[in-house]
């Protein structure tokens, strides 16, 4: 199997080896966004800006090292509270929006092929169905011949946000999941194998047979792994693709908080399990300049970045949700970087 392009540390600048000198811009974080900040590190160099360095280490330990200075900023799917915020000093605000798609490796079932409930999904990772003959997922798939093969369960080792928006969905259709398990970037697993990042989980999808775990779409595509269909908040049967995503993407509001859970949004077409991905980045800095420029990258991300979303299958942030981010930066005065209009406004 073809090994992920985007690695536990990727360098994102182009050419290189992955070491940052004094002037790039550095974050970690999030490997469920890491091929976005790759796509839109290179652009935003070849557009004159400056050099930005990333390493997909994880939400959890992104979110560490920007409390740490060690980083300039964190790539999360993980939102942290108001009250987190305001106690290190920082900012937050999303970039895009992705999804999480439960893979198998089932030898001779395509893609989209096999269809999963929410809570047949749970009682799986609950470790309640441990067959893929069992009737539950017999009856919900009458047209496939389901092997008796054991189900390997494959989930995140480390902290990170790809493992909160799919505990959360989980814990929206399963009461015994939300009573039992919960939700978080880290949770007490019932059972299964434990993979480092995105890329672990796909990695070891892709050689266990009977395998099955939950990755983000960039990878499921990247790795050629066999996704499943699954019900939707409507009892619809949908398969992953921009289509749903965007059905999903379409239906949040965001007129309260920008930090919010998108997962079981309505729609027959919305696919369930969706989740933003945020930046964290310092609101109060002792060195201005590095604060600046690093806002100046995103404010690039948001303004000429968002084609790019769309390209690698992301859902790319409404309009008006991006006027709300570069009014937060104004009011947490940073005017210098947000100046230019949004387009469409």
């Amino acid at each position: 199997m073809k090994l992920p392009n985007t690695l536990v540390t990727v360098l994102i600048c182009g050419v290189g080896t992955a070491v940052a000198h004094t002037d790039d811009v550095t974050g970690s974080g999030s490997t469920f966004a890491a091929p976005l900040y790759t796509r839109w590190a290179d652009e935003y160099r070849k557009s004159g800006g400056g050099r930005i360095v990333y390493q997909a280490t994880g939400s959890s330990d992104g979110l560490k090292q920007v409390i740490a200075h060690q980083v300039d900023f964190a790539g999360s799917d993980a939102p942290l509270t108001d009250d987190q915020l305001n106690k290190d000093g920082l900012l937050q605000f999303p970039i895009a929006i992705g999804a999480v798609v439960p893979v198998v490796n089932l030898p001779g079932i395509k893609a989209g092929q096999l269809m999963l409930t929410g809570e047949v999904l749970a009682n799986i990772f609950l470790g309640k169905i441990q067959y893929w003959d069992d009737p539950a997922i017999a009856r919900l798939n009458p047209k496939i011949k389901m092997p008796d093969t054991p189900i390997a369960v494959v989930r995140r080792q480390d902290g990170s946000g790809t493992t909160l928006i799919w505990t959360h969905f989980l814990a929206q259709v399963s009461p015994e999941w939300r009573r039992r398990i919960g939700e978080g970037a880290s949770v007490r697993w019932p059972r299964g194998i434990g993979g480092k990042g995105n890329e672990g989980v796909a990695t070891y999808v892709g050689y266990l047979p009977g395998a099955i775990g939950y990755i983000a779409w960039d990878f499921t595509k990247q790795n050629h792994l066999t996704y499943t269909a699954m019900t939707n908040a409507t009892g619809a049967i949908v398969e992953p693709g921009a289509e749903t995503f965007n059905a999903a993407a379409a239906n949040a509001d965001w007129s309260g908080s920008l930090y919010q859970f998108l997962t079981n949004q309505p729609g027959k077409d919305a696919w369930p399990v969706i989740g933003a991905t945020y930046a964290v980045v310092w609101a109060r800095s002792d060195d201005a300049r590095r604060t600046e420029e690093t806002l100046k990258f995103f404010d690039w991300a948001l303004l000429h970045g968002q084609s790019s979303s769309e390209a690698l299958d992301y859902s790319p942030l409404p309009n008006p949700v991006i006027a709300k981010i570069r009014s937060q930066w104004r009011s947490n005065a940073v005017d210098d970087v947000a100046h230019h209009p949004v387009a469409g406004q």
